[in-house]
């Protein structure tokens, strides 16, 4: 759409991202009259606003991350991630993900009442979404996430997405990222992560 050789400033793309999200938000209710009304009543057409119909809670995003980043696959893992969640908030977020066609549950082999949950293609397409989340936490907040590991991540960001999805490919459950258990940083200190040059 643009020219490779043109160069953007910022107050440039901020004006093309704003024009973009006003001509988006329209867009649901012009494909609503072309094909038909939607399954689901939504607030606008906003891309924003329908992703985070489906995601937008805390509960969603963290089971997004432990399938994608931790290696957790089953209703018991992600009780024992060490977040807090609740088992009927659990069960229906792991229903609602599923019917939006973000994870799948697949019967285990050995044991055909437990399930093994697993992204879909549209879930691991959230990889920069988390990625950009995880960063921006990091950088702007006391987190226990090593200043190090965000610092390899953020200038890697390529490398660190090709990553997550061969191991989602191939089914490799071998977490990417650390656990972040405890704050490291001392309180009222925020660690300072250089942004990549």
């Amino acid at each position: 759409m643009f020219s490779e050789d043109r160069d953007f400033s910022t107050r440039d793309q901020e004006f093309l991202l704003l024009v973009y999200l006003h001509f988006a938000s329209d867009i649901g209710r012009v494909f609503e009259n072309v094909v038909g009304k939607s399954k689901t009543k939504r607030r606008s057409g906003c891309p924003v606003s329908i992703s985070l119909d489906i995601f937008g809670d805390r509960w969603s995003l963290l089971i997004i991350r432990d399938l994608m980043v931790r290696g957790l696959r089953t209703f018991k893992e992600f009780q024992r991630s060490g977040e807090g969640i609740a088992s009927n908030i659990l069960s229906d977020r792991l229903h609602k993900l599923e019917t939006a066609g973000i994870i799948t549950a697949e019967q285990e082999k050995t044991d055909r009442r437990r399930a093994n949950y697993r992204l879909t293609e549209k879930g691991i397409d959230l990889a920069p979404v988390l990625l950009e989340l995880l960063i921006w936490g990091a950088r702007n907040e006391n987190t226990g996430a090593p200043c190090a590991v965000v610092e390899e991540m953020e200038s890697n960001r390529e490398k660190v997405l090709a990553e997550a999805r061969r191991r989602w490919r191939e089914r490799d459950t071998t977490p990417l990222i650390p656990r972040f258990d405890d704050v490291v940083h001392k309180p009222g200190k925020k660690p300072k992560i250089q942004r990549a040059s």
